[in-house]
């Protein structure tokens, strides 16, 4: 790979958009494809190319990232038709930073290395805030040396950047992140629902628990909003539904219970029955009121 490496980007959604972006600031050429034209225009004022298909973006680029969804919209991209697999040299990267089922991960790369092509998968946490910031976390699977090779970039979007492990590993450890921050998010709802069915005031709560042991990220963030009832922001809720399902698999693969984890699946369930699924995260706590028939708003 050339010390400048031509760069590609699919999928520029609220976390891809302000990435690829922080790419070129870096002073990297950019191809880009996304689904919704409307999504490439920040990327076009900034300098980007476009292309018609993902294929088209790896025959423009040393290097592609993709972030999708979910593991069957990072397969399409990667191994459909149009796929970057159609399209990619030989010693070309892709980089998904996509959180989708390590076994789907593993299906890329085997899929992706019998033509020649290198495979990372990097997940983030941070949030939009940690993309546009560039300080999101970044956990990587896949060959040591490919690693360091795009390491670089990844300092371009990130400040903690951890190799975790051969291919798949990276999404291991992002769908822990997700476990331990569902459960946690599910233990403020409780504790503020809680404050408020008490009498008390859950902002003076939320700040006394910030100050203690009790304090963290998550309380912090969500906490907050859960406070301010600010559920238009962030990260949608089916997203969190989604990556539990991931933890839950995993979790089924190797015989190992994960009761807090189911049930706070079974929170997201109900959120996603009220119509709320496309709301923060931090909603959650709707769902405990609405089973304590209590209307807040």
């Amino acid at each position: 790979m050339s010390a400048r490496p031509k760069l590609g980007f699919i999928g520029l959604g609220a976390m891809g958009r302000p990435m690829a972006l922080n790419l070129m600031k870096a002073g990297y050429a950019m191809t880009v494809y996304a689904r919704r034209a409307q999504a490439l225009e920040p990327l076009v004022a900034a300098g980007a190319r476009t292309a018609a298909n993902p294929a088209e973006v790896a025959r423009a680029a040393d290097v592609v990232f993709s972030l999708v969804t979910a593991s069957a919209d990072s397969e399409a991209v990667a191994l459909g038709a149009e796929g970057l697999i159609e399209g990619a040299r030989a010693d070309s990267v892709v980089i998904d930073m996509a959180t989708i089922s390590p076994l789907a991960t593993r299906r890329i790369a085997q899929a992706l290395a019998a033509r020649g092509i290198e495979h990372i998968d990097a997940p983030v946490s941070g949030g939009p805030a940690g993309a546009q910031g560039a300080t999101l976390s970044i956990m990587a699977g896949g060959k040591p040396h490919v690693f360091e090779q795009v390491k670089p970039l990844l300092a371009c979007l990130g400040k903690t950047i951890l190799h975790m492990g051969d291919h798949g590993a990276g999404q291991i450890t992002k769908a822990c992140n997700q476990l331990a921050l569902t459960v946690t998010a599910q233990a403020v709802a409780e504790a503020l629902s809680l404050a408020r069915s008490c009498g008390l005031d859950p902002a003076r709560v939320h700040e006394a628990l910030m100050g203690g042991v009790a304090a963290s990220r998550v309380l912090e963030l969500f906490g907050k909003r859960m406070v301010s009832r600010d559920f238009g922001s962030g990260i949608d809720a089916r997203l969190y539904h989604k990556d539990l399902g991931i933890v839950l698999e995993l979790a089924q693969e190797a015989g190992l219970p994960l009761p807090a984890g189911a049930v706070v699946k079974q929170q997201i369930n109900a959120l996603m029955g009220a119509g709320e699924g496309t709301a923060d995260f931090s909603v959650l706590i709707r769902a405990l009121e609405r089973a304590a028939g209590q209307t807040i708003g």
